[in-house]
């Protein structure tokens, strides 16, 4: 079973193959919303250092957000096309469960933070569990200052990990017992999709392109932007 991952959700570009054997080729680059630029040699790339041929591909697997509505829009319009092209299944995962995922060993209570832009917060809370992470919460925005609220509330030694923590780290860095992960963690990775789509598809969880649904959480910017210009 040979897997495609394509990860696109936020400023960075992933892309990822492998299978049983594990991750076989990946790369990833960040040019500043040149996604659907980007992706395309990117996957060829991939797929060449793999030495494998597109035919061989029997899953796609995509990053569903949350994240940057373009980014994440292109990253699933490609994959959806290749699934298409190849006539395979597909998996979606979760952006902010490919951040927790590389620090699942962790004991501490692990929070997902991408930067939504707009002074907000996409966020999800994790807990290690046997081989990996158990998400303990919805799918959430915040404002920084509400999350860091929530973090003293729960009392526990805190592992804060993605760009969001990054960048709104002089709000986190006030909040006792908790360590953000080092800047190499801050984007979603597209081995971890691998990695997360192989377990799934041991299991068949698969959907077809046509049932495939985008993790949102809000409104596009473009939208919002009309909305308040057509209220003025």
């Amino acid at each position: 079973m040979i897997i495609l991952g394509i990860e696109s959700a936020t400023t960075q570009v992933g892309v990822a193959v492998g299978g049983h054997e594990g991750v076989l080729a990946s790369a990833h680059s960040s040019r500043a919303r040149r996604h659907a630029e980007t992706l395309a040699p990117q996957i060829d790339f991939v797929r060449r250092q793999a030495r494998i041929e597109l035919a061989e591909i029997s899953v796609v697997a995509v990053d569903l957000g949350p994240g940057l509505y373009t980014g994440l829009r292109v990253g699933i319009a490609s994959a959806m096309a290749m699934a298409y092209g190849l006539g395979v299944p597909m998996i979606g995962v979760s952006s902010l469960d490919l951040l927790a995922f590389p620090v699942r060993f962790s004991s501490k209570l692990i929070v997902a933070a991408i930067d939504a832009r707009r002074g907000e917060l996409f966020t999800a809370f994790y807990r290690q569990v046997p081989g990996g992470v158990q998400r303990m919460t919805d799918y959430q925005v915040h404002k920084p200052d509400d999350l860091a609220s929530e973090l003293i509330a729960t009392g526990d030694d805190i592992l804060l990990v993605g760009d969001g923590a990054h960048r709104y780290s002089d709000v986190f860095d006030e909040v006792n017992k908790v360590e953000i992960v080092h800047k190499g963690l801050s984007y979603p990775g597209a081995e971890s999709l691998v990695e997360l789509a192989h377990a799934r598809a041991l299991r068949e969880e698969f959907v077809k392109p046509s049932e495939l649904r985008p993790l949102y959480l809000r409104k596009p910017d473009a939208e919002v932007n009309w909305v308040t210009r057509s209220d003025d």
